[in-house]
């Protein structure tokens, strides 16, 4: 039986890499690509099975382009997996603190460590597609004068020297990166879904069908607003959302489809813990 085939944005040793282990385990081929949008295209190549996207980080927020993204390709969520973010400085052996003049990382990474590098100014902190493929670099190319913001798994996989342990701000870091696949998986199981919809530009109209959630004992986990391109004043609101009994969120999904305007359902899947 052949590997799953999972696409993640970045290299080997990034934290996609690692949640897509974390998801499916071990046992995978992962197909490594530049940008996220790369990772859905590979779906639509038939060249992965499957996409692991980073959608919210609880220091940095909601990735919105990535919202854009679930949009345009329309790939069905089938889950969902938290990864406890622990970021590093890495150097490669023998270099020293006061060595350093450049920080390379993802851009999210880097919003997580804004207090660490608050108190030294004089970094140049240089925003880069992947936080694995900076450690990479610094192996590659020798530079003694440029850390990376990465996991251990980085530091391992490319022999570099943890200089500064644990930067990001808070030590509760998670980001929480959607599964995404050709097809949707349906299971009595499943106990959360995605949602997309619109409502009217009226005084209330939100706030009604919000009460909907109430009237059906759902719980609301996650509400982004995104403006529709082209349709000033018109938004599209991604909504996360789980129930306790599934009779629950059918009926509510009924009420929802006489409410808003054109509901979307991007995904049911079974909630995964954050830990």
């Amino acid at each position: 039986m052949s590997k799953k085939r999972v696409a993640i944005q970045g290299t080997r040793a990034s934290f996609h890499e690692e949640a897509a282990y974390k998801y499916f385990g071990e046992d995978i081929e992962i197909v490594e690509c530049v940008t996220f949008k790369q990772t859905c295209e590979a779906i639509k190549k038939g060249t992965a099975d499957y996409a692991v996207m980073a959608i919210e980080n609880s220091i940095a927020g909601s990735l919105l382009p990535n919202y854009a993204l679930l949009q345009e390709f329309n790939f069905p969520i089938i889950g969902e997996v938290y990864l406890h973010i622990q970021l590093h400085l890495l150097a490669l052996p023998g270099v020293k603190f006061e060595d350093i003049k450049y920080v390379h990382s993802h851009p999210i990474a880097i919003r997580q460590c804004n207090d660490f590098f608050e108190d030294f100014p004089h970094l140049q902190v240089l925003e880069k597609t992947d936080t694995a493929a900076c450690a990479k670099n610094i192996r590659e190319n020798n530079l003694t004068d440029t850390v990376a913001i990465a996991n251990l798994t980085a530091a391992k996989m490319y022999d570099l020297q943890v200089l500064e342990r644990r930067i990001e701000t808070n030590k509760k870091n998670f980001t929480r990166f959607l599964i995404l696949a050709n097809e949707a998986v349906e299971s009595s199981k499943n106990n959360k879904a995605s949602i997309c919809f619109q409502v009217g530009n009226t005084i209330g109209s939100l706030a009604k069908v919000l009460n909907i959630f109430v009237e059906n004992n759902i719980n609301l986990t996650k509400i982004q607003s995104m403006p529709i391109i082209g349709k000033p004043n018109d938004y599209n609101f991604y909504v996360d959302l789980e129930w306790g009994k599934e009779s629950d969120y059918d009926h509510c999904m009924r009420k929802l489809l006489k409410a808003v305007v054109n509901l979307a359902v991007m995904g049911e899947y079974l909630k995964n813990p954050m830990k």
